[in-house]
């Protein structure tokens, strides 16, 4: 066995809040550029196309989110793994973990293509296409759908550079692609008129950039050197490694569902008024996406911290990672609140970069947006102690935390609450199903962090009489 010791690597000994900042702050740039994809589409599509061009891209969200959930299963799980296991000196299993984990992107990414293209059409009826939508629904989602292997590709590999020590690479990686969208979108839908579909083609020659580069940097790990032996699939590594990355693919999962149920119950319940059925679709796409950009800051500051703790509690430095912790959260309050801040003061400003509409779409996008985000400076917390649980190699718990608000208390609350407040019971449902799931995620990781300082405690109390520790078995299991 190769042995890598935390002097050796800089996780281990240098300040949490530069390691914060060099980490955080590159994922927190990809993870905007990520979101953006779907951002400058939807604000093309919507000065280009018109509103139903935009309730075509929120009904085709899903799909995207869904791609997101695969990528995050097994990226987050094999950069998890990765990171305890370099932690504790293991760097052949690492190679074995990172070859499994990169073989099973490639799989599920073109095994993903094919479902998506033979069941498109009752996929988008499924997501809440309308009528007058589904033309374009169907336009767009034909052709992003070829992008979806290279961005399961791309997303899983930065987390492994990430876990590497190289988070500006892979902000880079996203940066290409990200760029390359943003000015071809402009150029295929003005200049060479080819609406909708542009948008699209942009989006895939952004993604197939940014996997290339990706791709690129796999002969270049710092920690690891792979070998052809480790590039092959093993069930039980898989297995493994899906089980950290389970809590982050579900929390995706879990917003496809919402964002399904939402579709279909802004549809319904938006016929019973005089807003009809796409002007709700249309504003919740924005809303969602614009929320989106928030939420992709936390992603990045939570992601940021995955390497930091993997390899600390790895390493049995329980101080550092209760540090990089509480670090993570105070910083993620600070980026809630701005958000809370624009979400309820400056919802015209947010609302009209999307594309003009008629005094109704304005009058209920502002609405949708200033109730739906009330709650979110406590949405962070959440989020951050899920991806903790999965980086110390406890992901049954993290599966826990990220299922509440979505599935536990989000989506029931959708299809209760408007049966007796009509569409604003849809409206007030996050707000009430946010609060709730903070107050359950506060009293989870409470539980957690106190047994972490016991587990220092006790280990200072065996340096302080000279005795060595028992190593911790399994926890990268």
């Amino acid at each position: 066995m190769q042995n890598v010791t935390s002097k050796e690597n800089p996780l281990g000994y240098k300040s949490i809040p530069s390691l914060l900042r060099s980490f955080a702050i590159p994922s927190i740039v990809a993870m905007i550029v990520s979101s953006l994809y779907n951002i400058v589409d939807q604000i093309f599509i919507g000065n280009g196309v018109g509103y139903l061009g935009n309730t075509a891209t929120n009904v085709s969200y899903p799909l995207t989110t869904i791609c997101l959930a695969i990528a995050l299963l097994i990226g987050i799980g094999t950069a998890s793994r990765y990171s305890l296991y370099l932690g504790a000196g293991e760097r052949e299993h690492a190679q074995k973990v990172v070859g499994n984990g990169l073989c099973l992107m490639v799989l599920l990414g073109i095994v993903y293509l094919i479902l998506v293209e033979i069941f498109m059409t009752p996929l988008l009826y499924a997501f809440g296409a309308t009528d007058s939508s589904m033309e374009y629904a169907m336009c767009y989602s034909r052709i992003v759908t070829i992008g979806m292997p290279f961005l399961i590709l791309t997303n899983g590999i930065s987390q492994l550079v990430r876990a590497d020590g190289s988070p500006k690479y892979s902000m880079v990686c996203m940066l290409i692609g990200a760029v390359v969208n943003t000015i071809l979108d402009p150029l295929f839908i003005f200049v060479f008129n080819t609406g909708i579909s542009g948008a699209a083609w942009a989006t895939i020659i952004g993604q197939a950039l940014s996997c290339i580069a990706a791709v690129c940097y796999i002969p270049r790990f710092k920690n690891i050197k792979l070998k052809k032996s480790d590039f092959k699939i093993s069930l039980r590594e898989s297995i493994k490694t899906a089980s950290l990355g389970m809590s982050n693919s579900l929390n995706q999962v879990a917003i496809t569902l919402v964002q399904i149920v939402l579709n279909n119950s802004l549809k319904y319940y938006g016929a019973m008024t005089i807003y009809g059925q796409d002007i709700p679709l249309s504003a919740c796409g924005i809303v969602m996406k614009t929320n989106a950009i928030l939420l992709a800051v936390i992603i990045g500051i939570s992601q940021g911290t995955q390497p930091i703790v993997g390899f600390n509690y790895g390493a049995k430095k329980y101080g550092r990672v209760i540090q990089a912790f509480k670090l993570a959260i105070a910083a993620n309050l600070v980026i809630s609140v701005v958000g809370f801040v624009l979400f309820q003061f400056f919802p015209n400003v947010i609302i009209s970069m999307f594309g003009s509409g008629n005094e109704l779409y304005t009058e209920f996008a502002v609405k949708f947006m200033r109730t739906f985000l009330f709650m979110v400076i406590v949405n962070g917390v959440q989020l951050l102690s899920s991806n903790f649980f999965a980086a110390i190699g406890k992901p049954l718990k993290g599966l826990l935390l990220s299922m509440t608000r979505q599935v536990l208390f989000l989506i029931p609350l959708v299809l209760i609450l408007p049966l007796f407040l009509g569409l604003d019971g849809i409206l007030i449902s996050a707000p009430i199903a946010d609060a709730t799931a903070f107050v359950l995620t506060v009293i989870v990781i409470s539980i957690e962090l106190k047994k972490i300082r016991n587990m220092q405690k006790e280990q200072d109390r065996l340096s302080e009489n000279g005795s060595q520790p028992a190593t911790k078995e399994g926890y990268a299991n």
